[in-house]
């Protein structure tokens, strides 16, 4: 979907397709068939973005090979859809029984990273509409927390001017494509404090991806944050509209027994706790709840869970779409738009508490297209008027 901001931006609002378990271009053609098309027909909507996922095979395949870029491309008209955006994150077997910290591998200081975010700009810029003013790309915030030192980080500087030179040569082509850099809690660049630390001075086309779940985890007031960005220089390149599950009174008893639900094997799901105007976190929900040690509990608590963002964690637990709204409001409200790629990325429904689960390939559709109708509403609340 398309929007107009009223200082003229052209806004793109998209859902990501991690939330799908495919790795072979056969596989995306069917999520772009079956998923895309059935949500776009779900909002009635003439058009509807996607921000594809390609795992890091299917990618350099794409890449190597304009004709089946141009073959997914095809699907996607077909469909109804388009892209602007890859979330270039995860680089394969995002579906694996286990992935936790196996998402941040290979990092910023390995060839493999810069060759797997090359070839998704490469792909990207092929499979953008002509209109669109550019594409996106996301990507991890240079590594997890350890190892790293001065030589790891001279190696990840140095892979990310390569990528620049390669985005330059889509610049003088025509198609531009910036890639973010996305703060996530336990990485290297954390929080928009980090971001501001580590990533001032970036390449051209270079930026962050603000993911608003990662913000409201480390309980950043969206104003401070956004406003820290901007005085380091770094753009948001695009923004993943997500929500965090929070705990308000994480000793309740009650509380303790709803946030157990939400323990899973297959993703990370890094806790913070509020105390004193301080955070204090553990990297996964079982560490915080009772792993050797625990958080205390005395403040309130936000877990790294994507939660659907038209429904919030039922009572005693919340979620963070207010947090989200505010984010939103500063991104694109009548001070003018300061991203331009929306992307809704709860890639976490196949792992929600079963009671909260869709039921089937239905049940799915029906979950992203109300998220999707959550986020139009939002940004129409904002003065943005759909194209």
């Amino acid at each position: 979907m398309r929007f107009r901001h009223p200082d003229g931006t052209v806004v793109h609002l998209a859902y990501c397709t991690n939330v799908h378990p495919a790795e072979d271009l056969d596989g995306v053609l069917r999520q772009i068939r079956v998923f895309g098309g059935g949500v776009r027909a779900a909002l009635g909507a003439d058009l509807l973005g996607l921000g594809l996922w390609l795992p890091a095979p299917l990618a350099r395949e794409l890449a190597a090979d304009p004709a089946r870029t141009d073959r997914l491309r095809k699907g996607l008209e077909a469909a109804g859809l388009e892209t602007v955006t890859l979330n270039a994150f995860p680089y394969t077997g995002f579906h694996a029984p286990v992935v936790k910290h196996a998402v941040y591998s290979p990092d910023w200081t390995e060839r493999a990273r810069l060759d797997y975010t090359v070839d998704c700009a490469r792909v990207l810029a092929r499979l953008m509409p002509d209109d669109a003013a550019r594409g996106s790309v996301s990507t991890l915030p240079l590594a997890w927390r350890e190892p790293w030192g001065p030589s790891r980080f001279a190696a990840a500087r140095d892979h990310l001017t390569e990528l620049s030179a390669v985005l330059d040569g889509l610049a003088d082509a025509g198609r531009p494509v910036r890639v973010g850099l996305e703060p996530e809690p336990g990485c290297v660049v954390e929080t928009s404090r980090d971001a501001a630390r580590l990533l001032t001075g970036l390449p051209p086309h270079l930026g962050v991806c603000l993911d608003t779940c990662h913000l409201a985890v480390g309980f950043e007031e969206p104003r401070t944050a956004l406003s820290r960005l901007a005085d380091a220089g770094l753009p948001v390149v695009k923004t993943q509209a997500s929500a965090a599950v929070e705990a308000p009174e994480p000793n309740d008893p009650a509380t303790r027994t709803a946030l157990s639900a939400f323990r899973e094997d297959r993703f990370l799901h890094q806790t913070r706790e509020l105390l004193g105007g301080r955070t204090r976190g553990r990297d996964d929900l079982p560490e915080a709840l009772d792993g050797p040690r625990p958080l205390h509990g005395r403040g309130p608590w936000r877990t790294h869970f994507h939660a659907p963002l038209h429904s919030p964690a039922a009572a005693p637990l919340r979620g963070t779409a207010d947090h989200l709204t505010e984010t939103l409001a500063h991104l694109l409200g009548p001070g003018g738009a300061r991203t331009d790629h929306v992307e809704v990325e709860t890639y976490t429904w196949s792992v929600l508490p079963e009671a909260l689960r869709p039921v089937g390939e239905d049940g799915l559709i029906a979950g992203i297209a109300a998220e999707l109708a959550w986020a139009r509403d939002r940004l129409t609340d904002l003065g943005l008027t759909p194209l």
